[in-house]
């Protein structure tokens, strides 16, 4: 168990990652504005998430922009409302073990999500840059990215969202319809990485006209 000191450094040290991915992201237009939601685990047990509150510019993000939920989403410390979707975010944590949950808005990602909608899916193979998503070793590999429809009562969504994670644990993220890209990683680090090759892989298919 941590004492006290050291959740505090932990907590901002978490805080201070996900403001820089949001610097970044935001530099590449990946999270332009208000859009996207970045979380991390700050605490196991019982859970705790670090997650963006509603409304913050992810150009410029600082610590106050940051509030913590507990497993329900309650808020339990740090100022302004959580995201939206914190519920996606808690969904990930649970069903795959993550430790942070990165959620982007790029064009890319918008636009290859209504392409394939009506497939469910989309899948991606045969390129260099899928060995950086975690346990991919070589190039030839097929990734699945889910795309589930877009709603303002995620209720709806998350059952059959649980099922596709639990049932398809090789998938390293998902798209929401006409919305954006979501994966996650074991760490702040691993997380950002995934966003940086699924962004570079959904800007290639989309250039490339496999659509």
């Amino acid at each position: 168990m941590q004492d006290s000191d050291s959740e505090e450094r932990t907590l901002s040290e978490l805080v201070a990652s996900l403001a820089q991915a949001g610097h970044y992201f935001y530099g590449r237009q990946w999270a332009v504005g208000t859009s996207g939601n970045f979380s991390a685990v700050s605490c196991e047990d019982p859970l705790r998430l670090v997650i963006t509150s509603s409304g913050a510019d992810k150009g410029a993000l600082a610590p106050e922009h940051f509030t913590q939920v507990d497993e329900d989403g309650k808020v339990v410390g740090g100022r302004g409302n959580p995201s939206a979707e914190t519920e996606l975010h808690l969904l990930v944590v649970r069903t795959r073990g993550a430790r942070a949950v990165l959620h982007t808005h790029s064009v890319w990602g918008t636009l290859v999500s209504d392409a394939y909608a009506a497939e469910g899916g989309v899948h991606i193979e045969n390129y260099e840059m899928l060995k950086g998503l975690s346990g991919v070793r070589t190039h030839e590999h097929r990734e699945w990215l889910p795309i589930i429809r877009n709603t303002q009562h995620w209720p709806e969504v998350i059952p059959r969202l649980e099922e596709t994670l639990r049932t398809r644990p090789d998938v390293h993220g998902f798209l929401v319809l006409r919305h954006g890209l979501y994966t996650w990683g074991a760490s702040v680090a691993e997380a950002r990485r995934h966003v940086e090759i699924f962004e570079f892989l959904l800007e290639v298919l989309w250039r490339s006209g496999r659509r």
